[in-house]
């Protein structure tokens, strides 16, 4: 399995391999933008060039590129909506520019509207997103499911897909915490394959293709998307070892998104130990009990 980290790529394209290999990362996930500004980074070829060229020169084997949190394919506002789909668009061009796995998007949000029509509208956005560009794929991430955000379940996702066209560059990806808290019980080996044959039967066989490895600070069911250290929340060492070593998923990447020390994001020390915990033949971390009792379900 490839893994890694989200990274910055501040200071030029290439300074995102240089500190993905500081962390000893095999993958990494990058802003294409600034995620507090709607204009998007204009690479020039010689960019594009040096990345690739020191891509190919590192142990890093895959990138990804994570869509700013201000877009909202499902917005209301078309105003809002246009910028979405003019920074999405960009973010796929560039992905294809560099060679990237693929744009994850968090689908968007109906905020307090009818979700069956912010569905419609994500979709629509998407589609043209897709249209206006080549090559690079778009992964649609699960939800925690907090407030009015899409994208909470597989029916959730499969519904956002075949509203988009269903085309082949359409993908999921999966992340941990936002599993867990949107319902799914992903922390033993078991409950986890059980998962995925659910996500293969809801959205069809070849679409899971990324993976975000996040503990969770808040429970089962809770709804709330709150980033834990790997093995210091919910799922625990153990959780995240199923996730990692699932069948099915090992050769697709796989990128932590952790708050780590001081909030300076994922460290060389913690994508170390994911690395440990997706070794087939690693001993198994002893379940730790649940920190709290009576998880609601999924609903």
């Amino acid at each position: 399995m490839l893994i890694g980290a989200h990274v910055s790529p501040a200071g030029g394209l290439p300074k995102a391999i240089a500190r993905g290999e500081e962390r000893g990362c095999t993958a990494i996930q990058i802003f294409n933008q600034s995620p507090r500004q709607w204009k998007p980074t204009a690479y020039r070829d010689d960019d594009v060039a040096a990345f690739r060229e020191a891509m190919a020169a590192s142990p890093v084997e895959a990138v990804l590129i994570h869509a700013v949190y201000l877009l909202n394919c499902a917005s209301e506002d078309r105003d809002i909506r246009a910028k979405t789909l003019a920074s999405l668009t960009h973010s796929l061009r560039t992905g294809h520019a560099i060679g990237a796995a693929g744009v994850v998007l968090h689908p968007g949000s109906a905020k307090t509207g009818d979700a069956g029509r912010a569905i419609s509208r994500a979709s629509e956005t998407i589609a043209a997103a897709l249209s206006d560009s080549e090559g690079c794929e778009l992964h649609l991430e699960n939800t925690a499911g907090t407030g009015g955000t899409l994208g909470r379940s597989f029916e959730e996702l499969a519904v956002l897909i075949d509203g988009a066209g269903g085309g082949e560059r359409l993908g999921v990806c999966l992340d941990s915490c936002h599993m867990l808290a949107s319902g799914y019980d992903i922390r033993t080996p078991a409950k986890m394959a059980a998962v995925v044959r659910e996500g293969n039967r809801v959205l069809g066989r070849g679409r899971i293709r990324s993976l975000h490895l996040n503990d969770s600070q808040t429970p089962l069911g809770s709804n709330r998307d709150r980033h834990a250290n790997i093995g210091e929340g919910e799922l625990g060492r153990a959780g995240c070892r199923a996730f990692l070593t699932a069948r099915g998923l090992q050769r697709l990447p796989c990128v932590l998104e952790t708050p780590g020390e001081n909030r300076e994001g994922p460290s060389r020390e913690e994508v170390g130990l994911a690395m440990k915990l997706a070794q087939p033949g690693a001993r198994r971390p002893a379940l730790r009990k649940p920190a709290r009792r009576g998880a609601p379900k999924r609903g």
